[in-house]
């Protein structure tokens, strides 16, 4: 029996979803352990980058449109990777721990010094606990992007 072969989009949006799992459980567990914050007040602050303050008077509705949002978000960075190293082969060809983990770091720096100030979701906590395991985080989760991305690239 041969193996099934790999469809690019599939892997890409399977990276968003481990990725992206990984990520909201993180944030749900950080701040439930640190303020007693209840996990759709964590998926309503993704839905605040769009509905604003509105998005904590909504109850599951935004909480919802923010899970969407945080897995569309994290299917485009695997996505992003993935576009990235079709063109430029030291994405595809160094350290995938290494690839990544750089690319990580670059996620981190958007989302935090463009995207959430672009957005209407207001300003990032300061929380210096919080940074520190946020740019952990965001390491692995290059590093998940980078994976995810390279077997997409080998897919036929």
């Amino acid at each position: 029996m041969q193996p099934r072969p790999r469809n690019p989009a599939g892997m890409i949006v399977l990276g968003g979803l481990v990725a992206g799992t990984l990520d909201i459980v993180y944030a749900i567990g950080f701040w439930a352990i640190k303020a007693g914050v209840a996990p759709m007040r964590i998926l309503q602050s993704v839905a605040a980058g769009v509905l604003g303050e509105a998005s904590f008077s909504a109850g599951v509705a935004s909480a919802a449109l923010g899970l969407v949002l945080h897995y569309a978000i994290m299917c485009a960075m695997v996505g992003v990777y993935f576009l990235l190293a079709r063109h430029w082969s030291p994405l595809r060809e160094r350290s995938l721990l290494a690839s990544g983990a750089i690319y990580g770091l670059a996620l981190y720096a958007a989302m935090t010094y463009v995207v959430v100030p672009l957005s209407a979701a207001g300003p990032a906590p300061t929380d210096t606990t919080w940074i520190a395991c946020s740019i952990a985080m965001h390491l692995l989760v290059g590093v998940l992007c980078a994976w995810f991305a390279r077997r997409a690239l080998l897919s036929p």
